[in-house]
């Protein structure tokens, strides 16, 4: 059966899930749009596997609506389906599978008609650079091998949402990297992805937006910019300077908006200067205090604003779980 893809999106209503007594998800309501890298990010129990599990139909919520795409995911589960690209936080156990036998398994469920699985299996294969490991026995692949082919898997029948619970858990930094890779790269070609991590640097690295639950409620969602200035008004910009060090505090703390200058380091002579202002203003004062140092010939070697997702998680959430 072929289906009409519709805009890749996610809506979510007013969603809750119970486990008895305790509410897992709480009136959640949250709009993942397309072409997002959105990251999900709460404490554990915050409700972000329920909600994902939900939104992949695997759970049953108590009340609230969810479409993906424009389907209802209660009405149309079938063209949800077709939409969905669903990898859970654990592998599985294939212990005596080919890594290819594994893509080939997957295919014949998504029912791909069995002469077209050789080159998309190859394919597959090439995107998440495991070509070379296509007759290797799954289990014996290290967990981030194991994660990138779990993520060839989701893509079997091309959705264009893609739900990644914890995708870099457990993971050395270069599969971290490779993975996040993969997920930009992903973008690039026009999926929804949806994911949830508990490592905020990949997080702040690749999404453009991001969404932060705690207790099964959402507590803030956004740009990471708009983030940092609902949560944290005053924003931090580090400067570098070479030379000049007190006039360029000094001219700093007379621009709008600048409510504190202060040099990070004691510099010897001629090495470069590092200052940290705290500032309140808008973009264009922002801009007004870079311009006011290069007018007056201070030489800027840098200059950054300090966008630190760990402090505006740690500030938004309170440590509660459900």
């Amino acid at each position: 059966m072929q289906f009409t893809f519709m805009t890749a999106t996610i809506e979510i209503q007013n969603l809750t899930k119970r486990y008895g007594e305790r509410i897992a998800v709480d009136k959640l309501n949250l709009t993942v749009n397309q072409g997002d890298i959105f990251g999900f990010i709460g404490p554990n129990g915050a409700g972000k596997t329920s909600t994902m599990r939900m939104v992949a139909g695997l759970l049953r919520p108590n009340s609230g609506a969810i479409k993906v795409a424009g389907y209802s995911v209660a009405k149309s589960p079938e063209r949800v389906k077709a939409q969905i690209g669903y990898m859970p936080d654990y592998f599985g156990v294939y212990p005596d599978l080919k890594v290819w036998e594994y893509l080939d398994f997957f295919s014949a469920c998504y029912k791909i008609p069995e002469g077209q699985r050789p080159s998309l299996l190859d394919g597959l294969l090439e995107l998440v650079d495991l070509g070379h490991r296509k007759q290797d026995i799954v289990d014996s692949l290290s967990r981030g091998l194991k994660q990138r082919l779990s993520l060839a898997r989701t893509l079997i029948h091309d959705p264009q949402v893609l739900i990644l619970d914890e995708p870099a858990a457990g993971l050395d930094p270069r599969a971290r990297v490779e993975i996040r890779e993969l997920l930009v790269e992903l973008a690039a070609m026009g999926k929804t992805i949806f994911f949830s991590s508990h490592i905020l640097a990949d997080v702040a690295e690749i999404c453009t937006r991001v969404g932060i639950i705690e207790a099964g409620k959402l507590v803030a969602v956004g740009k990471l910019d708009e983030l940092h200035l609902q949560i944290m008004p005053r924003r931090r910009v580090e400067i570098t300077v070479l030379g000049k060090l007190e006039e360029a505090l000094e001219l700093l703390k007379s621009v709008t908006g600048v409510v504190e200058a202060e040099a990070l380091l004691a510099p010897k002579e001629g090495e470069r200067r590092q200052l940290s202002i705290e500032f309140t203003g808008d973009d264009a004062s922002l801009s007004e205090a870079l311009a006011v140092l290069v007018q007056q010939g201070i030489p800027v070697l840098h200059f950054n604003e300090n966008l630190d997702l760990e402090e505006v998680f740690m500030r938004a959430t309170k440590g509660l779980v459900t």
